[in-house]
């Protein structure tokens, strides 16, 4: 049976500004000089440079204001005042050349293009060099070619209507597997850091390397290292000399780069220096952009005050002209709420972690989470997470994400809390000074630092070395 209720609800829905200023306030630095740019394109109204002093407007802006609060309510004191937009102690405010430094760009040739030049060099003919641009074309990020030669047969064949084997591709390989990078187009690892070993001085050392690698390379990923000794017949000192030389081997010769032309630096949205004891904040300079109202804008204004006010397409001019100004204007508050909103979510942060931007000791870390910051300074968790999740800060100590200050607490003997990164730091320096002929397991990592006083469990150590990237205790064993 189907029937009708009526029910109240409450909801909030974001308005388009609030949604604009969202985005605004989640990019960071290095992306708001592309936003501010399509801003001035789509909207005459915007200009770039400071604000000019109300007085040049003082003669004729008594008068719009009267005469558009009768007709279009527009108030001119709202769009034509004399506040600096910057109105924050800013990197870079002191004028020169600085701020209208580019965006440092790294420019790189990609991976793709490296090879079809080497390609270029082979006397190949048409056939061969078809093979070998489908082969490098094949070759993922990492560096390897993991399709299987069939297949990359059969595209040959439905792509560029080459009839071919796997023997003749196979052929074209093993010249693309001498380009540089070593290693590169291989098939799998193994083949892969041969390809670099075949390219050594070719002494016991990287014979041994090249054994154990074709005949005994699940042996050593798992680290049975005397399995490797007995079955070969070499003393500890020779494996351990052979392993040393593998480990300095590239598994990922096609690096991160393959598939990038373009490289952007890291560029912190805060700096802070530290004046004999005194921090001090502020903002990069690209976050205080010189923007006002157009005065031409103005200019329209004045000569709807000198026309006939009935004239319907003058009247239509004026509409689009307040459409724009109002962007205009919302835009650049925007903008300072934005400062504002980064300044005083990167300052409550500062106070939090006092200690560690003294020092920059990771130890100092105190337990910190988005709720924390986010009553400090009266605004929503989400805030605080959107600044957090985007934006970095340079300190004397290096480049710091935002989020690398946010963390968990653990309770420890005393009553306190101590921060997660000060115990995974403490983790690391255990692991770091083990024996590595005899690696702690993670129970005994867990009785370590309940000694030190940190009551913590033994899935929690697990959880932190994975995090850090560090293998269980029998893969870091060593001779």
């Amino acid at each position: 049976m189907q029937r009708l209720d009526l029910r109240q609800l409450l909801s909030q829905k974001l308005s388009p500004q609030q949604i604009q200023f969202i985005k605004l306030l989640q990019i960071p630095t290095a992306e708001l000089e592309m936003r501010i740019k399509e801003e001035l394109e789509i909207n005459p109204a915007l200009e770039e440079g400071r604000e000019e002093p109300a007085e040049e407007y003082s003669e004729t802006s008594e008068e719009y204001e009267e005469e558009y609060s009768k007709d279009d309510d527009i108030d001119l004191n709202d769009y034509l005042n004399d506040d600096e937009i910057s109105g924050y102690k800013m990197q870079g405010d002191r004028g020169g050349d600085e701020e209208d430094k580019e965006m440092p760009i790294a420019m790189a040739s990609t991976l793709t293009d490296s090879l079809l030049d080497q390609l270029g060099f082979l006397d190949l003919d048409d056939r061969q060099y078809n093979i070998g641009m489908q082969l490098i074309g094949s070759i993922d990020h990492d560096g390897y070619i993991r399709r299987d030669l069939s297949s990359i047969a059969n595209d040959l064949a439905f792509s560029q209507n080459i009839e071919t084997t796997e023997e003749e591709i196979e052929q074209v390989l093993h010249l693309v597997q001498t380009f540089d990078p070593a290693g590169i187009a291989a098939r799998d690892l193994p083949e892969c850091l041969l390809l670099q070993l075949e390219r050594r001085e070719q002494d016991e050392i990287t014979l041994l390397a090249e054994r154990i690698i074709r005949q005994a390379f699940d042996e050593f990923t798992k680290k049975h290292y005397q399995k490797i000794i007995s079955r070969f017949n070499v003393t500890e000192e020779e494996l351990k000399k052979a392993i040393d030389v593998i480990t300095r081997l590239n598994p990922k010769p096609g690096g991160a780069g393959a598939s990038m032309t373009r490289v952007q630096y890291i560029i912190p949205d805060f700096i802070l220096t530290n004046n004999n004891g005194q921090l001090e904040l502020s903002l990069n300079s690209r976050n205080a952009p010189d923007l006002r109202i157009s005065r031409s804008y103005a200019d329209m204004f004045d000569a709807y005050d000198k026309s006939d006010k009935k004239d319907k397409k003058l009247k239509e001019t004026v509409a689009f002209v307040k459409q724009k100004l109002d962007a205009a204007k919302w835009f650049i508050d925007a903008i300072r709420q934005r400062q504002n909103t980064l300044l005083r979510t990167m300052e409550a942060i500062i106070k939090y972690q006092h200690d560690f931007f003294l020092e920059g000791d990771e130890s100092e870390l105190r337990p910190m989470i988005l709720k924390d910051i986010a009553e400090e300074i009266g605004m929503d968790i989400s805030t605080v997470s959107r600044v957090a999740n985007s934006k970095a800060v340079q300190t004397e100590f290096g480049i710091y994400p935002l989020k690398y200050f946010f963390s968990e607490g653990i309770a420890t003997d005393s009553g306190e809390d101590a921060s997660s990164r000060e115990v995974k730091h403490i983790l690391k320096e255990i692991i770091d000074n083990e024996n590595k002929r005899k690696p702690l397991s993670d129970e005994k990592i867990e009785k370590l630092l309940n000694e030190k006083g940190y009551n913590i469990a033994r899935r929690t150590v697990a959880k932190y070395r994975e995090q850090l990237n560090i293998p269980v205790a029998r893969l870091r064993k060593e001779l």
